[in-house]
């Protein structure tokens, strides 16, 4: 097999980085009080690690380049030639990952503890229990060996774009668990690497995706085109987010060291590569950019054996330890309403799908047009309720207190779901989009995955079950533990929403279609259950997730029974609103199915064309005929 020469210099200048910045750190661990694992362990877990992190986004990336980039045939049933090549080196690197991210679930619990290898083999299982890091790997692992043995297997266009889901949770699982999730505003940075790692995967993977299709096929505008437009997507995320996560780990240690060197070293080799792209257009060498992303890559490998500097600024209270941010003062409307903290998954996602569903309106109307000016209201209140319930001061005291927590729950679940489904986003986007990105979602809306996950008994089941699942077990105080685990069930809230709505009273056509009586249905079917969720709540004796509320030592609220049993009526309350929204909506899409029946019947039965009364005379004589 013929070695593409500058991923092999990108390759050697990461690893020479990350062997240099081991071998100048030193001892880093004597800084936090931790037992010094030996310069042997510490360069092999960078060694790993670098390789694990290179597979990763070579798998995601090239996966990406396959689905996005290079052109498809118009059903989007089976690969191109070219797409299953770039889905099969996505494949290769998979299994490098998942070997190497085994290997890291070792070196990572003897990095951790400060123990050589062989014991931490031999203590394995308790260390992995103890630590967070190596619980990363493992997830990373497995993730990867399913992406390796999907990619492998399919030839389809459609499980290529869905394995680009356990490719992205298998690349950010270490990242999340590492600096980012520790110390004061550490909500803020876990936010940014969201943004960050998928972003430099989908642009390092699919450089080097487009570097073997070249090679291949030689030069190809429409494939350059693409990479270009997504890739500088990609890399202005990468620059700003990291930023953003910079500015956190460094804090007001503003010093030179280590730290901050190696991490200007990375964000100015990808704002040249973006800097220069701009003046040079193509004539920019994917050479130069491949060696500038190696340097990258090797730089921010080396930022996770250091200590970040504000570490060194104090030790953080026990709320910045657990949530990222102190909260001297009991929640106050003025305090709910101004107190914000920008969240930027949900939050900075609100506005972003805001924006395009405007301008995907506008689109409309230039072309002379019409869309429903309720739609359009409908979609911009439900983005600006996910805004505000976790941008404003309720997703801040949200973190902290249940009675908040459930009216940011009620409000990702039922409120903005119904007001987000009103708006009909996948109709406007089959009417807005070119044809290859309305392909697209044409294909993820009938694939299988779309239509079991839009089956009404599993979309109920869900919406409701995890009420109990997640509450009534030790999920919940787990969950709250990680800011992540809080922003992944924040997600979960809100996608099982609008699925269920989306079935209930949603504008745009579902996998299964039901019909109005059946979603009417469906939906009493399930209120009950949620009412007595809350009943449930008001009546407990215990509180959930005590020793996570505990851990906070919020002086200010001493009774946190009284502020459950609070939360237990607002989850029984707030749902009457929106079931009173979702009937009235679906009676209205009723009555105007009707009319529309109705004219449809007398158009044709004035035209002498009723397909009804032919299907009936049919029957009628093919019974005849039976008797004759």
């Amino acid at each position: 097999m013929r070695v593409d020469r500058a991923v092999a210099v990108a390759s050697v200048i990461s690893i020479s980085c990350v062997v240099a910045v081991v071998v100048w750190a030193g001892d880093v661990y004597a800084v936090l009080g931790d037992s010094d694992p030996g310069r042997l362990v510490s360069l092999a877990f960078g060694l790993v690690r670098t390789v694990a992190n290179a597979a990763a986004t070579v798998a995601v990336g090239a996966l990406a380049f396959g689905v996005f980039v290079v052109p498809a045939p118009p059903k989007r049933a089976q690969l191109t030639a070219h797409a299953y090549a770039a889905v099969r080196l996505g494949a290769g690197a998979a299994t490098v990952w998942a070997g190497s991210a085994v290997a890291a679930v070792v070196l990572s619990a003897a990095d951790a503890s400060g123990q050589p290898v062989a014991v931490a083999v031999e203590h394995l299982g308790g260390l992995v229990a103890a630590t967070e890091e190596p619980k990363a790997w493992i997830c990373s692992a497995v993730a990867a060996a399913l992406v390796a043995a999907g990619a492998r297997a399919t030839l389809t266009w459609t499980t290529s774009a869905l394995l680009l889901v356990p490719a992205l949770a298998g690349v950010l699982a270490p990242v999340i668990a590492g600096h980012v999730g520790n110390g004061a505003w550490h909500d803020v940075a876990t936010n940014a690497m969201v943004w960050h790692v998928p972003a430099a995967a989908v642009w390092i993977g699919a450089l080097v995706a487009l570097r073997g299709h070249l090679r291949r096929s030689g030069a190809d505008d429409v494939v350059l085109t693409r990479y270009y437009r997504l890739t500088t997507w990609c890399v202005v995320v990468l620059v700003l987010s990291g930023s953003v996560a910079g500015v956190v780990l460094v804090g007001s240690a503003m010093s030179w060291s280590g730290y901050l060197v190696l991490l200007l070293l990375k964000l100015v080799a990808c704002a040249a590569v973006l800097l220069l792209r701009a003046f040079l257009g193509r004539r920019w060498p994917l050479g130069v950019e491949l060696a500038a992303v190696g340097l990258a890559v090797g730089a921010s490998t080396g930022l996770t054996h250091l200590v970040p500097p504000a570490w060194s600024l104090g030790a953080p209270s026990p709320q910045e330890t657990v949530l990222g941010f102190d909260l001297p003062d009991p929640p106050s409307a003025a305090e709910l309403l101004l107190g914000w903290r920008f969240d930027l998954v949900l939050g900075l996602g609100a506005v972003v799908l805001a924006v395009a569903y405007v301008v995907g309106v506008r689109v409309l109307r230039r072309r002379g047009d019409s869309w429903p000016i309720g739609r359009t209201a409908a979609w911009l209140l439900g983005c600006a309720v996910v805004l505000v319930v976790t941008s404003s001061g309720i997703g801040r005291y949200a973190s902290a207190m249940f009675s908040t927590h459930m009216v940011a729950h009620m409000s990702l679940t039922m409120l903005a779901p119904v007001l987000l489904v009103l708006g009909g986003p996948i109709t406007l986007a089959l009417r807005v989009l070119p044809v290859g990105p309305r392909q697209w979602v044409t294909a993820l809306l009938h694939c299988r995955a779309a239509r079991l996950v839009a089956h009404p008994a599993l979309a109920a089941t869900v919406f409701v079950g995890s009420y109990y699942v997640l509450y009534f077990s030790g999920l919940f105080g787990a969950a709250m533990r990680f800011h992540w685990a809080h922003q992944l069930m924040n997600v979960h809230f809100l996608v099982s929403g609008y699925v269920f709505f989306w079935l209930v009273t949603g504008v745009d056509r579902a996998p299964r279609p039901l019909p109005h009586l059946a979603r009417l249905g469906l939906l009493f079917a399930v209120m009950p259950f949620h009412a007595f969720f809350g009943v449930i709540l008001m009546n407990m004796q215990t509180v959930i997730a005590e020793n996570f509320y505990r851990t906070l030592r919020l002086s200010w609220l001493p009774d946190l029974l009284t502020d459950q049993r609070l939360g237990g009526g607002i989850a029984w309350a707030t749902g009457e609103i929106p079931v009173l929204v979702v009937v009235l909506a679906l009676l209205h899409q009723w009555a105007r199915a009707d009319r529309r029946e109705a004219v449809r019947f007398d158009r044709a039965t004035d035209t002498g064309h009723d397909d009804r009364l032919a299907a009936y005379n049919a029957m009628l004589a093919e019974l005849s005929g039976r008797k004759n």
